[in-house]
């Protein structure tokens, strides 16, 4: 849905090349009434327009002044009767051109006339055009005098001479507005979107989770940065909640252990052997409430927290915690480390219940003199139970099988908070459980 929405820089094109369509036709209205049904300003451009046509045959040779009729009003000058007729003369009064018969002396000024750099005489109010005009050019240091009448337009020169206004005085002047407009808007919402979409590109990438999340909102438009700073206070709340969450799971598990302490501290004045048994269901209790806790905790965990760990340091700390508990349990406890140093970016206190986790799982579920045996590589922690077994023989099933629920399913919480996944494959020996973290820092 949102790739087919259209981009910011879409709807302005289209937005702006539509009023300024909308201005054109309202403009092209303005400069119909003005010139088409005026006809004065209409016959004043005709003259302007054909006199330069005219003159632009004038050139020179030796000093002299000497003229082709342009291409483009050849068809009108080139022979009288046509409907229009010119006279081009210098300053002086020579006559360069002529295209016309003795009609032209009562239609043009005298010859002895000095006349104006420009004049117009209507001989007949109205259209089609009859009319009489000339102006006066400057060409090298010679005075032109062109002079042009017509009688009834017989081309319709007027309608060319009013689209030609309209294409150099309407048309082109508002093209280039409209190109300069167009992309200085462009140019101004694409360095304006740039720090909005460079939040929207860290916004993809931003962990819930994170109580130091946050979205720049540095260089931002006001109107939009109002809606990075709304996004930032959401994450500081979330922050807040997750913070309380924990405080809260934190007093639920002390209110648990203290009455379960109080009991089993009863249980030790009963000298009998179900009140022993009830110790060990008490001790399975107590476990279970730490693990519903511990999982309760991941689901408001902090990724601000997370830092560069050495797994071999790690393993090697927490065997070394767990190593009294596993031989008194009547199991042996073994680590190998195939790297000199695993460093990864996690969260020192999961990957520690991650491991104690697997540990204790597998010597609560597997017969006694089980051999646990922890391997560290380069990103990853196995943790196997190895039990004696004769060749064509199975192992032992485990006891207590479907307690490993929970606290393997604590383990794969904290393998998806760090990006990795947990393993289980059975062998003839017993399990393993691979807890794979990827490298670099999670997001």
């Amino acid at each position: 849905m949102i790739r087919s929405a259209p981009t910011l820089t879409a709807i302005l094109t289209r937005r702006i090349a539509f009023f300024a369509m909308v201005a054109m036709l309202v403009q092209l209205a303005v400069v119909f009434s003005d010139y088409y049904w005026n006809v004065g300003e209409l016959s004043r451009l005709y003259v302007e327009q054909e006199t330069e046509r005219l003159a632009s045959g004038v050139g020179g040779r030796d000093g002299a002044v000497t003229y082709r009729l342009p291409a483009a009003v050849g068809r009108r000058y080139a022979h009288p009767q046509t409907g229009y007729v010119a006279r081009i003369r210098d300053g002086r009064g020579h006559l360069i051109f002529e295209s016309c018969d003795d009609a032209c002396e009562s239609r043009f000024l005298p010859a002895e006339v000095n006349p104006p750099d420009f004049w117009l005489r209507t001989i007949k109010p109205g259209k089609p055009l009859t009319l009489v005009g000339g102006r006066a050019f400057q060409i090298g240091e010679q005075r032109i005098l062109v002079d042009v009448a017509t009688v009834g337009d017989p081309e319709n020169l007027a309608s060319g001479v009013f689209w030609n206004e309209i294409l150099e005085h309407m048309i082109v002047p508002m093209s280039i507005l409209l190109g300069l407009v167009l992309g200085a808007t462009l140019i101004s919402v694409r360095r304006a979107l740039k720090p909005v979409k460079a939040a929207a590109d860290a916004a993809e990438l931003i962990d819930p989770m994170d109580s130091g999340s946050h979205l720049p909102f540095e260089g931002m438009p006001r109107e939009i940065a109002h809606l990075a700073v709304a996004v930032n206070r959401a994450f500081q709340r979330i922050g807040e909640l997750m913070l309380s969450q924990r405080i809260l799971t934190s007093g639920i598990a002390h209110e648990v252990r203290t009455p379960l302490a109080a009991i089993k501290l009863e249980l030790g004045r009963i000298d009998h052997p179900r009140a022993r048994k009830a110790e060990a269901d008490l001790d399975d209790l107590v476990h279970f409430v730490s693990q519903l806790t511990a999982l309760a905790r991941l689901d408001t965990f902090d990724h601000s927290t997370f830092e560069e760990v050495d797994l071999v340091v790690l393993c090697t700390g927490v065997a070394e915690q767990l190593a009294p508990w596993v031989y008194e349990n009547k199991h042996s406890l073994e680590v190998f480390a195939h790297v000199e140093a695993a460093v990864v970016r996690a969260a020192p206190a999961l990957l520690k219940d991650a491991l104690r986790n697997l540990i204790e799982n597998a010597v609560r579920h597997t017969p006694d003199s089980t051999k646990i045996i922890v391997r560290v590589g380069e990103y990853g922690i196995q943790v196997e139970d190895r039990q004696d077994a004769q060749p064509g023989s199975l192992v032992h099933q485990t006891r207590n099988a479907e307690g490993l629920g929970i606290g393997l399913k604590i383990v794969e919480r904290i393998a998806e908070l760090h990006k990795g996944s947990l393993r289980r494959t059975k062998s003839r020996h017993g399990n393993m459980f691979e807890l794979l973290l990827l490298p670099g820092e999670p997001k």
